[in-house]
């Protein structure tokens, strides 16, 4: 029966050093860094320990620690160990991270110790195996962060980001509590296992369903979905740890709450292509700004809105095996590249004479699109393409177009034949890798997480509407430089690199909101 129980030896040692971090509030503090790093060592190793368990023993709860099927529990599967030790490791890497990037800093202890409670309140949402604990340690996880953003208070750009992060947080926090409600009445019991396997037999009636519409909310409004998307694009005025640890579980928590309900999302095909709608333009809209970014953590917090956009649009296509991939891909890429944007920058700057900018012309990116599709449809063959589901297919389909734009540049006159030979491998073994990786997640998750369903009418129009519009914003990509000195293409671009303002909208909404409760204070 410990056994069970094996999960929460990875937040305690964290616990621990977070208090130890709390005690130490002076410069250079003499323990906190040291027991947070072994700390978060001592947590990985308890991650391994429970991929050991699943596989040996296989998945499970451990007995509730509360009343009235309401309180603490450990789900252990697939699932949850998986996002374990993807946020152990980053936590690990992070922690280490940081020991050095704030020596010396003021308050250094505090950081620490904050960082050490936002991951522990994110192991805890990741096992979470009753309702209770899932909605208190996503609450925690929030409000954690919130005191990381504000390490540097004195910031305005800081405290309007933070500001806008707490609005959204907590209207997210309201959603996923109304999702728990109506979820315990819906099933009769706050077990996340019973919820799960009674909704995979289809019971639940319309208090699940309405449940699913909340629990997209909570997921988008975590998630950074537009139009809230504001305060992750100015994350670089919180130190660059947190950056980096955003992607241990907090900023894609949205999309692991979807996969983790997958089974009830999948009762309400409406809020799916909701899902499908509101990601898929997060996505498209993140990865225009994106390249219109001169600042290197900028265009990385942009990359990241459009990826957690794709991530949720991935969700909203069913394909929640593939939603999880993502989330473990995209974390550890991205927050390696938060933590080593500053040696980027100096390496670049170190170049003297960069070398020749190949610009694809129209017959170029012609070239590459029709050899992305025959690499695709070659490689997809190999791994059985005619058997998997449109969803899938047509993922794989808007993946092709990424190859394509990285192919158009090997294909451009100008493109020396190194380069040529160097993007024809990477779109090869993109291909591969993308089928490859797809096979194996589908069968380490198979009994865990439901199959793919068949498209409706609805979905099948979506699915084209996606496919059409991705197409269409690579294209736009590969040829833009083409543009890039026409008058028109120069005022989009400004346009683009303001997010069309509707950051700029959210702030004056935000700042409206804030002195109207700062004038309500003084009155009374």
């Amino acid at each position: 029966m410990l056994i069970h129980f094996l999960p929460l030896l990875a937040p305690i040692p964290l616990l621990a050093a977070a208090a130890v971090g709390f005690s130490e509030p002076g410069i250079r503090p003499k323990r906190a860094p040291k027991l947070a790093e072994g700390a978060a060592l001592l947590a990985l190793c308890a991650a391994l320990a429970c991929l050991a368990s699943l596989i040996l023993a296989g998945p499970g709860t451990s007995p509730l620690l509360g009343v009235a099927s309401a309180g603490f529990s450990v789900r252990l599967d697939a699932v949850s160990v998986t996002m374990l030790v993807l946020v152990t490791f980053i936590g690990w890497v992070v922690i280490r991270y940081a020991a050095t990037y704030l020596d010396g800093e003021d308050r250094q202890g505090p950081f620490t110790g904050w960082l050490c409670a936002t991951l522990v309140a994110v192991l805890l949402l990741v096992t979470a195996g009753n309702l209770l604990q899932l909605v208190l340690a996503w609450i925690a996880t929030s409000l954690f962060l919130h005191r990381l953003l504000l390490f540097y208070p004195q910031r305005i750009a800081a405290q309007r980001a933070a500001r806008k992060k707490f609005i959204t947080a907590r209207l997210g926090d309201a959603a996923l509590a109304v999702a728990a409600i109506l979820l315990a009445h819906a099933y009769n019991s706050a077990d996340i296992a019973t919820i799960l396997e009674a909704a995979r037999h289809g019971q639940g009636g319309s208090a699940a369903m309405v449940a699913t519409g909340f629990l997209a909310l909570a997921a988008m409004l975590k998630s950074a979905q537009f139009p809230t998307h504001g305060w992750l694009t100015e994350v670089m005025e919180t130190p660059t740890p947190v950056s980096a640890l955003l992607h241990a579980g907090v900023i894609n928590a949205g999309g692991f709450l979807l996969i983790r309900f997958a089974d009830v999302m999948l009762l309400s095909p409406g809020v799916l292509a909701v899902l499908v709608m509101v990601g898929g333009f997060t996505a498209l809209f993140g990865s225009l700004v994106m390249l219109t970014q001169p600042a290197v953590k900028t265009s990385l917090a942009w990359s990241t809105v459009a990826q957690m956009g794709f991530m949720v649009f991935e969700c909203g296509l069913a394909l929640f095996p593939l939603a999880l991939l993502h989330i473990v891909a995209h974390s550890l890429y991205k927050a390696h590249s938060f933590l080593a944007s500053g040696g980027a920058v100096e390496r670049v700057a170190a170049i003297r004479r960069p070398g020749p900018v190949a610009v694809p012309d129209a017959g170029a990116v012609g070239r590459a699109f029709l050899s992305a599709l025959a690499i695709y449809v070659l490689v997809g063959l190999c791994f059985g393409l005619t058997h998997k589901s449109p969803q899938a297919i047509a993922l794989g389909a808007i993946l092709i177009f990424g190859v394509a734009y990285m192919l158009a540049q090997g294909l451009a006159d100008a493109a020396p034949k190194a380069l040529t030979r160097s993007t024809a491998v990477y779109a090869v073994a993109t291909s591969v890798s993308y089928f490859a990786l797809q096979t194996v997640t589908n069968l380490l998750m198979a009994g865990t997480l439901p199959p793919t369903p068949a498209p409706a009418p609805l979905e099948w129009a979506l699915l084209v509407l996606a496919v059409v519009s991705f197409a269409a914003v690579a294209v736009v990509q590969a040829m833009f430089p083409l543009w890039a000195y026409h008058p028109a293409a120069a005022g989009l671009r400004v346009h683009l690199s303001n997010g069309f303002y509707v950051n700029a909208v959210f702030d004056r909404l935000v700042g409206g909101w804030s002195t109207s409760k700062l004038t309500a204070s003084k009155q009374n």
